[in-house]
């Protein structure tokens, strides 16, 4: 035995024997291992986690191991699927909020296990359906959400108390989170039982996405108003969904997607010890939101490294004590990027590996997109695959059945070391800058993306990289596919439901409650309270975000 090497005596076996004591037990006897067989195929029974040979222990211990427990390398629960399998959260919005409620009726009863709301542009910018401004885009891309009786109509018969609620929603997402808490007031659901989660991460929309109204300052203010408020009187709900998602969508490479994502977060977390808030009271609501793409041992490796950087970033710069605001928790999405409109039955295939990436490098909830998504919004049809490809994973392929599989892999710890790296290094460049609010300013990680992607787009000119009926394996004639189209009335129902909201409200409330929103904007007072009366009141989203612009300004992005 090579000196160094670790035997029989060295330093895991006990160290496995404090994990079972201390963090497996207790987490069995919250959650007990479902009563799936963990068996093989062939019926060979499956060990709950597999450990390097005995002369592989010297850096286990400190840059692996054991899931549950610091560093998450191998996930953040003791159990992984083998106890509970991550959410299946699909992803849909469109036309009015009629429609969007039969839809996510329709994915509840066919086994989907949350529900993620996409909005419509002028919701997700804050106007409103009537606005001139804003024709031709009313429920397009997402579900038109202009007032609480759209929300009330969203939510119709679905129980919020039971159903876990994602919302991706930045700029204005202080307004559609008081109407979800209203919804949840009518139903007589108490704010503390209410599990989900809103987006709100505001600095990815200057970097990569450009859903913003307010400038980065207010925008700022907006989701620390909102970070104090949840902390406070939602203690199971998400108050912010750091997104690496859309910057990887942008071009970024997998090791810019953790370092830009994590030096998002950072800013994030500086901002709540700001306000007052205690890193152990804030940091356990924060979660995170990847892509998956098509490099599946690139795209595993990267879920293990932001698991173990977010960890080291938590107890040595913050000072967290409390494992559990250690522990990155993330949802993923399915890459659109790489899903084309030749040969779209291709994308099935594409999405599959995507989810599997997912799946093994430890996702707590799960997206998959449609095959007809690169065409147009996805077919009911499309929507029952991509759900299904899920159920396909947990239930049918046994890569919920072990923690961690490829953990020990040759490949994949050397991907997992590597890309931490790289990361890491992105963020100490932009501490350089200033901060990441400074970064974004100087054009510091706009640039990085647009190089990464001007690159991946030399290669495929170039054919460099294979898109399989895209450069390569093309046919000549393609069939036309059946494509879903928003009904067309959409925009005139949205305008007519706007004008009978207003007629029927109290003008004289609704003033009265939007000249309480402007006075507070003057202020460093909580923002939350007085939108949530606005809310009740029936204001619109475009009549709040009117009164904010007043005083916060509008932004304009500076042109290089």
């Amino acid at each position: 035995m090579a000196e160094g090497d670790c035997g029989p005596s060295g330093p895991l076996e006990p160290a496995r024997k404090d994990w079972e004591t201390h963090v497996l037990a207790p987490a069995l006897k919250r959650v007990p291992e479902s009563n799936r067989p963990f068996k093989t195929g062939s019926g060979e029974p499956l060990e709950a986690l597999y450990l390097p040979e005995p002369t592989s222990e010297a850096r286990y211990l400190e840059r692996v191991g054991f899931p549950g427990q610091y560093p998450f390398t191998r996930g953040i629960q003791p159990t992984m699927y083998r106890g509970r399998l991550w959410t299946m959260r699909q992803y849909a919005g469109f036309g009015t909020a009629e429609e969007t409620n039969r839809r996510y009726q329709y994915l509840l009863q066919q086994g989907s296990t949350g529900l993620s709301v996409a909005f419509d542009l002028p919701t997700q910018i804050g106007y409103d359906s009537d606005d001139p401004l804003v024709s031709g885009e009313v429920g397009r891309v997402g579900v038109a959400v202009s007032t609480l009786r759209d929300m009330e109509r969203l939510f119709r018969d679905i129980p919020v108390g039971r159903v876990s609620t994602s919302m991706t929603i930045n700029s204005t997402a202080a307004i559609l989170l008081a109407m979800y808490l209203v919804i949840a007031e009518q139903q007589g659901v108490p704010l503390q039982l209410l599990a989900g989660t809103i987006q709100n991460d505001m600095l990815k929309e200057y970097i990569a996405r450009g859903t913003y109204r307010f400038p980065p300052q207010p925008s700022l203010r907006l989701t620390r108003d909102l970070f104090v408020y949840c902390t406070k009187f939602l203690p199971k709900w998400n108050s912010i969904s750091v997104s690496g998602f859309h910057m990887r969508e942008a071009g970024a490479t997998a090791a810019q997607e953790i370092g830009f994502t994590l030096a998002n977060a950072i800013c994030y977390l500086d901002l709540a010890v700001n306000a007052g808030l205690d890193i152990d009271a804030f940091a356990p609501r924060l979660t995170f939101f990847f892509t998956a793409q098509s490099d599946l041992f690139e795209e595993i490796a990267k879920f293990r490294a932001a698991r173990r950087l977010y960890g080291r970033l938590l107890k040595d710069r913050f000072h967290a004590k409390d494992p559990k605001s250690m522990m990155l928790r993330f949802h993923t999405q399915t890459s659109g990027v790489t899903l084309t409109a030749q040969q779209p039955e291709n994308n099935v295939v594409r999405v599959a590996i995507q989810a599997l990436a997912a799946v093994l490098g430890g996702t707590q909830s799960l997206h998959t997109n449609c095959r007809d998504e690169a065409l147009a919004l996805p077919s009911e049809d499309s929507v029952r695959l991509a759900l299904r490809t899920q159920q396909v994973l947990a239930y049918e392929s046994g890569a919920a059945n072990t923690i961690d599989p490829l953990g020990g892999s040759y490949l994949i710890e050397s991907l997992t070391d590597r890309l931490e790296a790289e990361a890491e290094q992105y963020i100490r460049d932009i501490e350089q800058c200033g901060g990441m609010v400074q970064a974004i300013e100087q054009g510091y990680v706009q640039r990085h993306i647009e190089e990464a992607a001007y690159e991946y787009g030399q290669s495929l000119e170039t054919g460099a990289r294979v898109i399989v009926g895209v450069n390569r394996f093309r046919e000549e004639h393609e069939p036309e596919p059946a494509i879903f189209l928003v009904p067309e009335d959409t925009e005139k129902k949205q305008i007519d439901e706007i004008r009978l909201v207003k007629k029927s409200r109290s003008e004289q409330k609704v003033q009265a409650s939007l000249d309480a929103v402007e006075r507070t904007a003057h202020t460093d007072d909580n923002l939350m309270p007085v939108i949530l009366e606005s809310v009740r009141a029936y204001a619109t989203t475009g009549e709040i975000c009117q009164r904010l612009e007043q005083v916060f300004g509008e932004y304009e992005p500076i042109v290089s």
